[in-house]
């Protein structure tokens, strides 16, 4: 069906010498259709699931890399802890009131929560002195006005 669908988007009425159609017999120029549609929907295919797939990797990488003792972490299980030592393929994190020690692999670390109260403290600041510099543009625009019409009168 998707190929009567492409010959017939490729090759309708067109005909080559010998009365064959282009997506039926010897003539060519069909499959040139073909291989651009099918290059188009591998295209979009890549764009739409491979590459933001792979920048969600790259980032969980880059997470899992950057964790450091102390930080608070919730693992892919569901399970909440402080990292009290860092290896290069596994952690040990404490849970619980009793202090519970469990050794990880890195790759089960789902969030790193230390670092998204960070993230979320620093965008805080900036929303913040970004809306302080606002106002001083304000106040400073309505003394420019007000300085404006006093020159005047």
């Amino acid at each position: 069906m998707l190929l009567n669908f492409l010959c017939m988007t490729a090759g309708t009425g067109t005909t080559t010498d010998a009365g064959t159609s282009a997506c039926g017999g010897s003539g060519g120029g069909g499959i040139w259709w073909m291989l651009i549609i099918f290059g188009l929907m591998f295209g979009v295919m890549y764009l739409t699931s491979i590459r933001p797939q792979k920048k969600r990797q790259q980032e969980e990488q880059k997470l899992r890399d950057s964790v450091q003792i102390g930080d608070d972490i919730t693992t892919i299980g569901g399970i909440n802890g402080r990292i009290v030592t860092v290896k290069e393929d596994s952690i040990v994190i404490e849970t619980g009131a009793d202090k519970t020690r469990m050794k990880l692999m890195r790759w089960a670390i789902q969030t790193n929560n230390t670092a998204s109260e960070r993230l979320a403290q620093e965008k805080a600041a900036l929303d913040a002195a970004k809306a302080q510099e606002k106002e001083e543009k304000k106040a400073s625009k309505r003394r420019s006005k007000k300085s404006d019409i006093d020159e005047t009168e």
